[in-house]
């Protein structure tokens, strides 16, 4: 049966309705992933250009139409180039959200993941007591978890440590005469994996101005992936995390722990 509404001039039925909301629900994750970055400034002066692209075309202005035509004809290619890093996390999230590995029958199957679920657990206890002792001691750290990817171009920019997660080690990478102190530590497969790593530095315009480059390094990886990453400050000693973008800052140890232990849970093995 078809749901019919008169708007007047225009004709809805039941299926254009859930069409509307589709897409709706598809802007509003879009503008979710690019919101607070310099890609939405761009976005907006794309937006400005097309409408004065159609302005022009009413009042038959041929040369402005021309030049607006050719820009918009290869929007698409530069949409592609612009809007990269933000296309990557739009596709990032949609697998995350459809990953089959997450389904709580598989999980309960799989033996691997049993086995791991008690040692995650050291993984978890170790890794906070070692960033809590950091932030207490002031002393600056980057910590990267991967959720569905190593990171494999970043560990490469870094030194090769392949060792396990314990809180001497992560102290000892951290230490302010440490040659790996300066970079970033990335774990994987539950291993740290690499440290002294170099990450992309976040354009967000909207980051506050007195953040330094450890923590817009933070922010710039996970703009480029779906990873969680740790920051301890070294003016402060305070703990922040990134996430999807976006930062969180003053972190307390429970809140930490539980970060961890999500973190480390949904990485890949």
């Amino acid at each position: 049966m078809q749901l019919l509404m008169d708007l007047g001039f225009l004709e809805l039925n039941f299926v254009d309705v859930i069409d509307i909301l589709l897409v709706a629900f598809i802007l509003f994750q879009l503008y979710r992933l690019v919101r607070g970055s310099l890609a939405f400034t761009i976005f907006i002066g794309l937006l400005v250009i097309y409408v004065l692209s159609l302005i022009a075309e009413a009042l038959e202005l041929q040369l402005i139409s021309e030049i607006f035509g050719a820009f918009i004809n290869v929007g698409v290619i530069a949409v592609l180039i612009v809007f990269q890093p933000e296309i990557r996390r739009f596709l990032l999230y949609v697998g995350r959200s459809s990953d089959f590995r997450k389904v709580n029958f598989w999980r309960a199957l799989s033996l691997k993941k049993i086995r791991t679920g008690e040692y995650n657990q050291k993984e978890v206890n170790e890794l906070t007591e070692g960033i809590m002792s950091l932030s207490l001691s002031k002393t600056g750290a980057l910590i990267v978890i991967p959720q569905t990817s190593q990171l494999r171009f970043y560990q490469n920019t870094g030194i090769t440590v392949n060792a396990a997660i314990t809180k001497d080690i992560i102290e000892s990478i951290f230490f302010k005469n440490s040659p790996l102190h300066d970079g970033a530590l990335i774990i994987a497969e539950h291993k740290v994996a690499a440290a002294k790593c170099v990450l992309p530095l976040s354009d967000n315009p909207d980051l506050p101005v007195k953040l330094g480059l450890r923590h817009r390094s933070g922010v710039g990886i996970t703009e480029q992936s779906d990873a969680t990453c740790i920051i301890v400050s070294e003016e402060n000693g305070e703990i922040s995390y990134a996430r999807e973008g976006r930062l969180y800052q003053n972190i307390r140890k429970d809140e930490l722990q539980k970060l961890i232990a999500r973190s480390l849970f949904h990485s890949i093995n």
